[in-house]
């Protein structure tokens, strides 16, 4: 049959086991690994209920990109492709299939007909063209006959998203499309009004202490809409001028980064990257609440019952941080924007029913809506 594994110029990995190659054998050649990592790889993937997973290179342009198809249940499998440095090629598969199951189980609960994927290009120091490899990007993703649709994500721009559409359409976040970012934030704001009402009893943000860990596009978003109504800022990030920035422009308070966590707050908001909450974070925190826009923000579920056992309420990530892909999927579908609207407020009332389905069971709202979720996707109660 059709190999699942698209590259522009088939080469090697030192990624694929001997499994794979044994398989594959038309696709690569030369690069043999132990039968136990081949053994892993499979174990990853039917962990998470991936259906598929796809590794392409092109050394013209040193693209190097993984694309994982968690569902396509629901529909043609949609998610961002995010460019970063990974430290070694497995950590970059983990992460693709981590996030591409939380994109199904967001699109899921969000009512949406799309399915969940995620693609990530592993960043080199050094590229010569940005705007190729993207391309070379985009050529992998038309190879998948629309099963995919890629966007935007941590990394990557509208810029890097229209050279993605000078050869595939199944592409959204283009210039033309427009950034989910704003969405996003708009989402993740009503939800901490959901999650201020459900724990702290009014939904009432004047005066609340919001801490929010990093500052990107999503994340100084919702500072300003939480400016806006009046709550006092803690921020942090990686880079001085968008700290400078925040304390200018909406009176933030800067906290240094290793230490916002252990800074007394109301709301704690993970708006960064991933892994934020783990045994030794959690035992640090001093908030009421967290709720953020950050993908992957627990390390494992243990640690959503960490935090159900002091007393923080935990909004679920891919529930609360939905705005952003409501907007790409409903706006690729050619919806207009108050569809997309009323689809947006959706995200508040249902983080309330979470809630008060996880309170009346006494279970972290974590687990309550990974069941909600797989009960959708499988069938599963």
């Amino acid at each position: 049959g059709r190999s699942p594994y698209t590259c522009n110029q088939r080469k090697s990995l030192s990624l694929i086991p001997a499994h794979f190659n044994a398989f594959f054998a038309t696709a690569y050649t030369g690069v043999y690994l132990s039968p136990i990592e081949g053994w892993l790889m499979f174990a990853l993937m039917q962990s998470a209920h991936v259906e598929s997973l796809h590794l392409s290179i092109d050394p013209v342009t040193g693209l190097k990109a993984v694309i994982a198809i968690h569902s396509s249940r629901l529909g043609p499998a949609l998610g961002g492709c995010r460019y970063l440095a990974y430290p070694n090629d497995e950590s970059a598969v983990s992460d693709a299939v981590r996030l591409a199951q939380d994109m199904s189980y967001k699109a899921a609960l969000a009512g949406l007909a799309v399915g969940g994927a995620k693609a990530v290009i592993m960043r080199a120091p050094h590229v010569e063209s940005r705007s190729a490899l993207f391309e070379a990007f985009g050529r992998c993703v038309e190879q998948l006959d629309g099963r995919y649709i890629t966007a935007i994500d941590s990394g990557t721009s509208t810029a890097d998203m229209d050279c993605i559409a000078q050869y595939t359409r199944h592409v959204t976040s283009t210039t033309a499309a427009g950034d989910p970012s704003a969405h996003t934030a708009m989402g993740v704001f009503a939800g901490i009004r959901s999650t201020a009402s459900s724990r702290l009893g009014s939904d009432n943000l004047e005066g609340l202490r919001v801490a929010i860990q990093g500052l990107g596009k999503v994340g100084y978003a919702l500072a300003e809409q939480l400016h806006a109504a009046g709550a006092e800022l803690l921020v942090c990030d990686t880079d001085p001028g968008k700290v400078r920035l925040a304390m200018e422009q909406l009176g933030a308070h800067p906290v240094a980064c290793e230490a916002l966590l252990s800074t007394p707050c109301d709301i704690l908001a993970p708006c960064g990257l991933g892994g934020v909450l783990n045994w030794h974070s959690v035992a640090q925190l001093r908030c009421s609440a967290v709720a953020g826009c950050a993908n992957n923000q627990l390390t494992n579920l243990q640690v959503a019952d960490q935090l159900e056992r002091r007393g923080i309420l935990y909004a679920p990530d891919y529930v609360i941080n939905s705005g952003g892909l409501i907007y790409m999927a409903l706006t690729h579908q050619g919806a207009q924007p108050e569809t997309i609207n009323q689809h947006l407020l959706q995200i508040s009332k249902r983080l309330t029913g979470i809630y008060a389905h996880a309170q009346a069971e006494k279970r972290s709202p974590a687990r309550v809506s990974d069941e909600l979720a797989q009960k959708l996707l499988y069938g599963q109660d």
